[in-house]
């Protein structure tokens, strides 16, 4: 598996803690169409992406201007590279804070 691979597994691991309150894709880009990032999500409400990338390495410049027109339009971007990297642990947090909100207000 690939050193991206790993990474990518890891972020589904989270993904599937929070069924039903997350619905997303994994993108299969073949170069038609809008450019996106590798995962498009809806959490409680909220639009995020994830870029998952090997430790060390970078968006692209294309990803990166997806990335900030996402953010442009309130969307959520997470770039995530290795797999003991903070921001997983802040994607998990941020999953889980929404998911806890929904939950709060059902009470």
């Amino acid at each position: 598996m690939t050193p991206e691979g790993k990474v990518k597994n890891k972020v589904k691991d989270i993904l599937i803690a929070y069924k039903p309150h997350v619905f997303g894709h994994w993108i299969v880009q073949n170069g038609m169409g809008t450019p996106t990032l590798d995962y498009i999500g809806c959490c409680c409400g909220e639009y995020f992406t994830v870029e998952t990338k090997a430790r060390g390495k970078r968006l692209t410049p294309r990803q990166e201007i997806t990335a900030a027109a996402t953010e442009a339009a309130n969307g959520v971007v997470f770039r995530i590279a290795g797999i003991d990297g903070l921001v997983l642990a802040e994607f998990d947090a941020w999953l889980h804070q929404r998911v806890m909100l929904k939950m709060s207000r059902r009470r």
